[in-house]
């Protein structure tokens, strides 16, 4: 193993020989605070003028690559250290955990299941209540005539979000169904459009063949489009007609 690093800014030279020679103080802060887990000694470094680190190999189960860092100061003249912190931090080749990730943030599409609740973010900035305009003139207007009472109601970022959202997705313009034919949804027979404003770019395919029952955008497009021609020498094999007239029809002896 290399011998150990020790990093010493310009200080009082006697200052930092006491911090550097407090290697068996540090040591035994560690045992006292975890027992037999100090590995080798990895060198000093140095925080300030009057504090430095030593750091040990720590022989921890489950903590492979960490280290044992214990805080030493001291003031000038002094005689000896004094042990500050006594911690245990990763090393260069840590095992660590992965970045801690908030539980609403992990949510991916296809996660729920049946059964599942999943509320709302807290001031989900797609919701508005349902007393406030959405904003998509049509729909307010048939909700005020109606007399519809839902509490909350997508606002319009909470729209364009959507719309953005599926006019990248599977049955956008630009993904590979869609770049591999010149029909788009806008003129197919079983293209559905939304209601409100969302429905000048989206509809519902109705083809249970193709996209049944999802979200298409009007400039998708599949080979199951209401106009694609069949493919030539369909069908039945064309033949003559058959006339039996020409037949000679006569009973057959007992």
């Amino acid at each position: 193993m290399d011998a150990p690093t020790t990093f010493a800014p310009e200080r009082p030279d006697g200052l930092a020989a006491v911090l550097a020679g407090a290697v068996e103080q540090a040591r035994a802060a560690i045992a006292e605070v975890s027992g037999e887990t100090v590995g080798d000694y990895l060198g000093v470094s140095y925080e300030d003028a009057n504090a430095a680190t030593h750091r040990f190999l720590a022989k921890v189960s489950g903590y492979q690559g960490w280290q044992w860092a214990v805080v030493v100061a001291a003031h000038p003249g002094a005689d000896h250290a004094t042990i500050s912190e006594v911690v245990l931090v990763p090393g260069p080749t840590a095992l660590l955990a992965p970045e801690w990730v908030p539980w609403e943030d992990r949510i991916k599409p296809g996660d729920l299941g049946p059964g599942d609740l999943l509320a709302p973010t807290r001031d989900d900035p797609r919701l508005v209540p349902g007393y406030v305009a959405s904003g998509d003139p049509q729909i307010d207007d048939v909700a005020l005539e109606l007399g519809l009472g839902r509490r909350q109601v997508l606002s319009e970022w909470g729209r364009t979000d959507a719309a953005q959202r599926w006019h990248d997705g599977d049955h956008g313009p630009q993904s590979a169904m869609a770049r591999s034919t010149r029909r788009v949804c806008r003129d197919c027979a079983f293209y559905l459009p939304l209601a409100g404003s969302l429905g000048v770019m989206f509809g519902v395919c109705g083809n249970e063949v193709a996209a049944d029952g999802q979200v298409v955008d009007s400039e998708y497009g599949c080979g199951a489009h209401s106009d694609t021609p069949a493919p030539p020498g369909s069908g039945s094999p064309l033949y003559e007609p058959f006339d039996d007239g020409i037949l000679d029809v006569s009973e057959a002896d007992d």
